[in-house]
């Protein structure tokens, strides 16, 4: 019988195996003499040019018999194997790619999970959505990089008379290995350039929103909001909470789009205790800010809660409007010929939340045709960054320092998606539960997400069983709300009409209807790092 198979020689099968070894002399030695011994007794060919190394290599006939008869020739200090296991790193060839001056590319591990490669892989391009002050559409890194662009103020999206939106564009998609300027990080990256910055500064909210609705159905798979405004719990006159602002998002988000926000800057009191909105709502990746040395610079704002990662934040290199640059230096466009000193070293936390959008945006090209969630995505980031705080999330840093390349290679096996986001209060943000029995399967998650909301509609008189199995190391509660309860933060205790909130991993509700309505079930996490839950919802008559 004839077998097809691959002819390679296995360990002990005595067939020969060329190659070629390489032979270290001891320092006595003569290499001329050491170099004819060991061709003569392994029937090898040198292959010059190691003898000032005091080193030779010899092409062999067979690797195995030539490595033991090399190892008996008087004069030789060592003898193995030459074998090709080193890789050349891929190392972008634009002149500000290097730690001198981009130095936050080696920080995060941009592109080391392509270190086997010569140049940037054919991925699939990715949309990342930029709200900001607009672009300098004239700037040579952008050529070919941006999609669209649509301006929601008085003033052209292709103007940018700040230079903060082309800086925080350049850094996630300006042109890679191009021979010019700055690496872009999310080389896949396609730009959707949305405008909501006023000559004056200011950003009005509807703008935001409008602009975030733009990006959503223009097909962004990623969001950056390098703006902000303050958070302040203890003051609600300080406080700049907007309804429409949070609409804006949760239509991103049930859409698929992942929303990185700033974590800000502080103003007046250093540092401040609090992200600033938007980074602060549910289902946005807040991002703060490090240096050099891995630690938190003082401007940056904390947050015990709401800040979920940390990035590199100052002396940034990135792109900047040509008109803002000397165009007799060497790279004009970018802020290493910046005209104004300030902008030669610019620092924030704007300038970190572009690292994050640009790392989500590689995640997601890469990890195709798997479809990353937000929340998936998000616990991928947040699980493969460094710890550089104290250990596990903390307020200065979250979970750790951005980590490009163990996020690409979690993406592979993803944490369970949850369908029913955004699902976190009363109103239209409750997921719809409908028929006599369910069983779902969500997440819940310690600072992204650790509330969900369930509308639940009950007939006079019908019973209904809720049954919750709190996620792994984690316990959740359940509370039943009354019909019409308008928001769940500061509701009357009235409102409430049962709840099972003791420390256990099965709770229950078992509630009989006085009338008819739409009830809310709100699921709680209060201890724990959350993860997948099981509720039940059963509903029927009594006998």
């Amino acid at each position: 019988m004839l077998v097809l198979g691959a002819a390679l020689a296995a360990p002990g099968s005595g067939l020969a195996s060329p190659g070629r070894i390489s032979v270290g002399l001891e320092p006595e030695a003569d290499v001329a003499t050491v170099a004819a011994q060991v061709t003569s007794t392994t029937g090898g060919t040198e292959i010059p040019g190691l003898a000032p190394l005091r080193a030779l290599v010899i092409s062999v006939p067979d690797v195995e018999s030539a490595l033991s008869a090399a190892k008996g020739v008087q004069g030789v200090a060592f003898a193995e194997s030459v074998l090709a296991n080193r890789t050349i790193s891929f190392t972008p060839n634009d002149p500000l790619a290097v730690p001198e001056h981009q130095w936050y590319l080696e920080a995060i591990r941009a592109f080391d999970f392509w270190s086997g490669s010569t140049s940037p892989p054919p991925l699939p391009p990715v949309l990342v959505a930029v709200v900001d002050s607009g672009i300098d559409a004239t700037n040579p890194e952008f050529a070919g990089r941006i999609e669209a662009m649509r301006t929601f103020v008085a003033t052209g999206a292709d103007v940018d008379s700040f230079g903060h939106g082309t800086m925080v564009a350049g850094e996630i998609a300006a042109a890679l290995d191009n021979g010019r300027g700055i690496a872009g990080v999310a080389f896949p990256g396609k730009l959707l350039i949305a405008k909501v910055v006023r000559k004056s500064g200011s950003i009005p909210l509807d703008a935001e929103a409008r602009a975030i609705r733009w990006a959503v159905d223009r097909g962004a798979s990623v969001i950056n909001l390098s703006l902000g405004g303050p958070r302040n719990p203890t003051n609600p006159r300080l406080d700049t909470y907007s309804e429409l602002e949070r609409s804006a998002i949760d239509y991103a988000t049930r859409h698929g789009v992942v929303i990185v926000a700033a974590a800000g800057n502080c103003a007046a009191i250093c540092p401040e205790s609090y992200a600033n909105y938007p980074a602060a709502l549910p289902h946005v990746i807040g991002v703060g800010a490090t240096n050099r040395g891995t630690t938190t610079p003082r401007f940056s704002n904390r947050d015990a809660v709401h800040l979920d990662l940390a990035a590199p934040g100052t002396a940034m290199v990135s792109t900047l409007p040509l008109a803002f640059t000397d165009a007799s230096c060497s790279e004009p466009g970018t802020t290493v010929c910046a005209l104004d000193a300030e902008d030669r070293n610019p620092q924030g936390t704007s300038f970190s939340a572009p690292l994050v959008s640009a790392a989500a945006a590689l995640a997601l090209s890469e990890s195709r045709p798997f479809n990353l969630w937000p929340g998936q995505l998000t616990t991928i980031l947040a699980r493969a960054a460094r710890d550089i705080g104290e250990p596990g999330h903390d307020s200065r840093s979250g979970y750790g320092l951005l980590n490009v390349d163990e996020t690409i290679r979690r993406v592979g096996s993803p944490p369970p998606r949850d369908r029913l986001e955004p699902n976190d209060d009363t109103r239209s943000r409750a997921a719809t539960v409908r028929g006599t029995r369910r069983a779902l399967r969500p997440t819940l998650y310690r600072y992204e997400d650790d509330r969900d909301v369930y509308r639940i509609e009950l007939q006079a008189g019908q019973r209904a069983n809720f049954t919750l199995r709190s996620p792994s190391r984690s316990n959740a509660d359940l509370v039943l709300w009354r019909p019409h309860t308008k928001k769940l933060d500061g509701a009357p205790r009235k409102a409430r009409l049962a709840s099972s909130t003791r420390i256990r991993a099965r709770d229950a509700i078992v509630f009989t209807a006085p009338r008819a309505g739409w009830y809310f079930l709100e699921v709680k996490l209060t201890r724990g790092p959350g993860g997948s839950y099981g509720l039940t919802v059963v509903k029927h008559y009594p006998s």
